[in-house]
């Protein structure tokens, strides 16, 4: 059974995505940015924006009966990847214990060119 999850962005049915998708013991998050309400949180700020891209995440997850315990990968898309260290501290506040796979890759540009920092999650309730 698939269970579709909105985070009520405009964006979601003009594209056609959802936040996140879960069939089964399978969670696959899309890309989620620091748009909160319309408005880039933490503009200019990488730790910031990860840090509230990886709250919705979390919210997300939440909603499909899971928690960032259930998340076996993330993929971080940086605009700057001199700025590595604040997204990696970031990642690090909410991923410590938990330890998924991550990979960060370096992107010319997001689709708004206050965003920074992009991130997928992928997780497996067990």
């Amino acid at each position: 059974m698939r269970q579709n999850i909105s985070s009520g962005a405009e964006w979601e049915d003009i594209v056609g995505y959802s936040r996140a998708v879960k069939i089964g013991n399978l969670i696959e998050v899309a890309g989620t940015t620091s748009v909160v309400n319309g408005e880039v949180v933490g503009i200019n700020d990488p730790y910031q924006q990860t840090k509230c891209a990886l709250e919705i995440i979390e919210n997300a997850l939440k909603e499909a009966g899971a928690s960032l315990e259930n998340v076996i990968r993330t993929r971080i898309f940086v605009t700057d990847m001199d700025q590595w260290e604040a997204v990696g501290k970031a990642h690090g506040e909410f991923f410590k214990e938990i330890k998924p796979a991550a990979t960060m890759i370096g992107v010319k540009s997001l689709i708004n060119k206050d965003l920074l920092v992009e991130i997928e999650a992928t997780a497996v309730l067990f």
